[in-house]
């Protein structure tokens, strides 16, 4: 026990003497912002950063070009965790007007609205801890790091998992800010399907006999609706039978991004070509199967009504969350030890800030008070099962489930800050929360303690006699006998799955004119028009 304890007191120390470093680490990931499947600088200053470290990184892990997989030591346990570091395609109501714009760019061009700098950083900050504390105690194991792009569209996760990476895990330790500091328990996240519906107009010239018209005359025959038409159509046909995929007597969301459109636009040719992404969630595998019903006939109708085949493109795939009672409790314990984040004047002041810009009286505590306290397990599942029916065992989505159906896993949650409403019914606009999100003031006491209980659990599971065995026969009850057991759910995408890091995802493009944002900028006085 005296040398569990040293351990644990060696990575704490180490954290303390690497706070600044890894502070400045977080703010420089927030400032790339760069959106899912395109996120190179970050890769980059992971990569950097682990094998400067002595981690030995995989880059382009899983055909991904933005991801990576870091692993450091050998024999003993294989423990691991994630960072994530997308940013979320901005508009007017997502962005930070408080975020310094990179060189040549619209400040309103993205934003970590989670965020998920202080995701990867704090997961970061507790595998180098632990590292360094069983390096210096002769503690033998391995510890991985994934590199997590397109958390945002669950992106790299499931395939990861599809492709045998979490296969050799022995548990796993990950987080998420939180507005409350606390550990999952029973009713973990559900299943998040993503797709994008293809229209292509391929033979248009077939859709009216040309020997109808006497004379010839291209511009007066009627075209092909084409891949436009059908777009909007399988738009519109998907709100109208939305009401019909699944009764809303539990919580499922359905979302659409256009992603790309015919391009033809001065001629009387059909548009040739259209992409709508559909992503949904819900609590059951069973109810995500029953969505995708309804989307693919639609495709079909709609394709068959405009001159177009309809094609599928598999973004993700992910399973439901699988609890671990062990890991949930190792957890919470260590959490306790660390405390909750105690915010300086800075942060709160900055708050305050806010508030008087939007015209409220500023308050001297303007954060909200789950943030500055410990909530433990039980009182956060009550809190969901709350609102739930009690046949839904799952709720919203999160890809961090993948890892749960390959070794015990745990969800800590610890606080990131939000204001707190001067009354009832009030809601502050998106960029508050994400101009919090930029300050370190503001978000590092949450980090640190969330990077703190991460590497006091991972060594837990290291060093601490029976508390890896207690998370592994629990994992084997629950699945039936472990992977591949009775009750055990395989990854839901193919070993040879085809990454979409092709697709026209938002992004950040070079051209003669500089560094721009390829989504126009939704403001008067800067090209998009004047306003109706």
């Amino acid at each position: 026990m005296e040398q569990l304890q040293a351990l644990r007191r060696s990575a704490m120390d180490w954290i303390s003497g690497n706070e600044a470093r890894l502070s400045a680490f977080n703010a420089r990931i927030w400032s790339h912002a760069e959106p899912a499947w395109r996120e190179y600088r970050s890769m980059r200053d992971y990569v950097e950063i682990l094998r400067a470290e002595g981690f030995a990184v995989e880059e382009g892990s899983g055909q991904m070009p933005t991801a990576f997989a870091a692993s450091w030591g050998d024999g003993g346990p294989v423990l691991a965790s994630f960072s994530e570091y997308d940013a979320v395609p901005g508009n007017s109501q997502q962005v930070v007007p408080y975020k310094a714009p990179r060189e040549g760019l619209h400040p309103y061009a993205a934003g970590h609205t989670d965020p998920h700098s202080v995701l990867g950083t704090a997961a970061l900050t507790a595998i180098l801890a632990a590292k360094a504390a069983m390096q210096q105690h002769g503690v033998k194991g391995r510890l991985k790091l994934f590199g997590e792009p397109a958390e945002k569209v669950c992106g790299s996760k499931p395939i990861h998992a599809a492709k045998g990476y979490f296969d050799d895990l022995d548990a796993a330790v990950v987080w998420h800010p939180w507005p409350a500091n606390t550990v999952t328990g029973e009713t973990h996240f559900g299943a998040y399907w993503s797709a994008v519906i293809s229209f292509e107009a391929e033979a248009p010239e077939t859709w009216v006999d040309p020997s109808l018209m006497p004379i010839d005359a291209s511009h007066a025959i009627a075209r092909c609706p084409g891949a436009v038409d059908a777009l909007c159509l399988m738009y519109t046909t998907t709100k109208y039978t939305k009401e019909a995929m699944f009764p809303h007597t539990g919580s499922w969301t359905l979302n659409e991004y256009i992603l790309g459109d015919g391009g033809a636009t001065s001629d009387n040719l059909p548009p040739r070509f259209s992409q709508i992404q559909y992503s949904w969630r819900s609590s059951s595998l069973a109810i995500q199967e029953q969505i995708w019903k309804v989307l693919a006939n639609n495709a079909r109708h709609v394709a068959a009504s405009t001159g177009c085949r309809a094609f599928v493109r598999w973004v993700t795939k992910t399973r439901v969350g699988l609890p671990n009672t062990a890991m949930t409790e190792l957890t919470w314990a260590n959490l306790q030890e660390v405390g909750a984040p105690v915010y300086p004047e800075a942060a709160l002041e900055f708050g305050r800030a806010i508030q008087r810009n939007l015209g409220l009286e500023p308050m001297a505590d303007p954060f909200i008070a789950n943030v500055s306290r410990l909530m433990s397990p039980e009182e956060n599942e009550a809190k969901l099962r709350g609102g739930l029916p009690p046949w839904q065992m799952h709720l919203s989505a999160d890809d961090y489930v993948e890892y749960s159906w390959h070794c015990p896993t745990v969800r800590l949650l610890a606080a990131r800050p939000r204001l707190r409403p001067p009354g009832p019914g009030y809601a502050y606009p998106a960029w508050t929360y994400n101009a919090l999100g930029g300050l370190p003031e503001a978000v590092d006491p949450g980090m640190f303690v969330a990077g703190r209980t991460m590497a006091l659990t991972l060594l837990d599971l290291a060093a601490k006699p029976g508390a890896l065995e207690a998370a592994q026969a629990e994992f084997r009850e629950r699945t039936g006998g472990g992977i591949g057991g009775s009750k055990w759910v395989g990854p839901l995408l193919p070993a040879d799955f085809d990454p979409p890091v092709d697709l026209r995802w938002p992004e950040y493009v070079t051209t003669p004119r500089g560094e721009e944002w390829c989504i126009p900028t939704p403001h008067h006085g800067t090209g998009a028009g004047e306003p109706l």
